[in-house]
């Protein structure tokens, strides 16, 4: 069996993790959850990053933050997953979805300024795969409507658009953890960047249940109280362990990533060649992290019957989102902008590979050839 992923553990996740437990503080914001959060912002030079429980969260901190509130607008692209809309659509906004760039999956960066309403208030581009949207284009368009970006980047930890951190850009933005990602806290994680200083106060308010209890322990108030709304947005010291264990061996972990994304991508450019097949493009200015290896090929059909080859040989090939737009709560809550040209069709013609931190040359070999006698019928 190859499976899909395999979480990444290093060595040292076990060792820390059980110094975490056999410490005193084993809730949030302890040793190893402010060691993480130090990491981030001196890699990234970012103002401030605190941790959530999940990427979930981080989104709807920054829902918070922006007091998105019933009758709002935020724009998106639809092939994203679910909490990058339910995020928004918990406050009442309205998302309004608009479609994607066939070549990379994000949302097309000339649909925006025509989905621009008085009602706007907000851009949430997604990182798809770990490849920047134009974030050029979309922070003008912001700042000349006066509007605030969130950029999703669960998928973009370190990837970079024209030499900067996906994440780093926007307004505010958010990574995830969960055990799918390049790094994970024990399964399930996030982290909200701010990238705009207005917000920290907030942000650290929002994220202990409403209180000021962090301005407490750091002695800059004699006690604390409800200061405004918020929600447990703490992970674990356990969790913040976990991250430690796999951020001491990011190097090793994106190494050998790319090296596999590099391998499959070598080894399938005959098929590419033969129009069987069209692999990822990565835009100029971009770098990708080697989040995923995806491929496309004719139709759904075809991803059908190839998925099934896939299935019988035990290779843990899949494929990916259903568009946000066509679904019963995307119907509900939001609205596609303009046509829907690329979004569902792209969709469907997308096949993802196993990649993950340790998947070996011999396992690559195994799923590419099984591509091979595909091609051959």
């Amino acid at each position: 069996m190859i499976h899909f992923n395999k979480p990444p553990r290093t060595g040292n996740e076990d060792k820390y993790v059980l110094e975490a437990m056999n410490s005193l503080k084993i809730s949030g914001d302890g040793a190893f959850g402010k060691r993480s959060q130090e990491w981030f912002e001196k890699r990234y030079g970012c103002p401030k990053t605190l941790l959530t429980p999940s990427c979930t969260h981080a989104l709807e901190m920054a829902a918070l933050l922006l007091d998105i509130k019933e009758g709002d607008e935020v724009i998106m692209p639809s092939y994203t997953f679910v909490s990058t809309a339910d995020a928004f659509a918990l406050r009442g906004a309205k998302i309004v979805f608009v479609d994607v760039r066939a070549e990379t999956m994000n949302m097309d960066e000339r649909l925006i300024e025509a989905a621009i309403t008085p009602k706007t208030r907000a851009i949430v581009p997604v990182h798809y795969a770990g490849v920047g949207c134009d974030m050029d284009v979309i922070m003008d368009i912001a700042n000349r409507h006066n509007l605030f970006v969130v950029e999703d980047a669960a998928q973009g930890f370190e990837a970079t658009y024209k030499g900067k951190p996906l994440g780093t850009i926007g307004h505010l933005g958010a990574f995830s953890f969960h055990e799918t990602k390049n790094v994970t806290s024990g399964g399930e994680g996030g982290l909200l960047l701010i990238n705009d200083e207005r917000f920290t106060q907030r942000a650290e308010i929002i994220r202990e249940k409403g209180t000021n209890r962090s301005q407490f322990f750091r002695g800059m108030v004699d006690k604390y109280g409800w200061m405004d709304i918020g929600s447990s947005y703490l992970p674990s010291e356990l969790q913040a362990a976990y991250l430690w264990g796999n951020l001491e061996e990011v190097d090793a972990i994106q190494n050998h990533r790319l090296n596999a994304w590099k391998m499959y991508y070598t080894k399938l450019e005959g098929l590419a060649k033969k129009g069987l097949i069209e692999l990822p493009y990565i835009p100029e200015g971009c770098v990708h992290n080697a989040h995923m290896f995806y491929f496309k090929v004719k139709d759904l059909e075809t991803r059908t019957a190839l998925l099934e080859q896939f299935k019988a040989q035990n290779i843990g090939a899949v494929f990916h989102y259903i568009p946000l737009h066509s679904a019963p709560a995307g119907l509900k809550y939001g609205r596609m902008f303009g046509e829907d040209v690329y979004t569902t069709k792209e969709s469907e013609r997308l096949v993802r590979l196993p990649l993950y931190y340790g998947i070996t040359h011999e396992e690559i070999d195994a799923v590419c050839d099984i591509l091979m006698k595909w091609s051959a019928c």
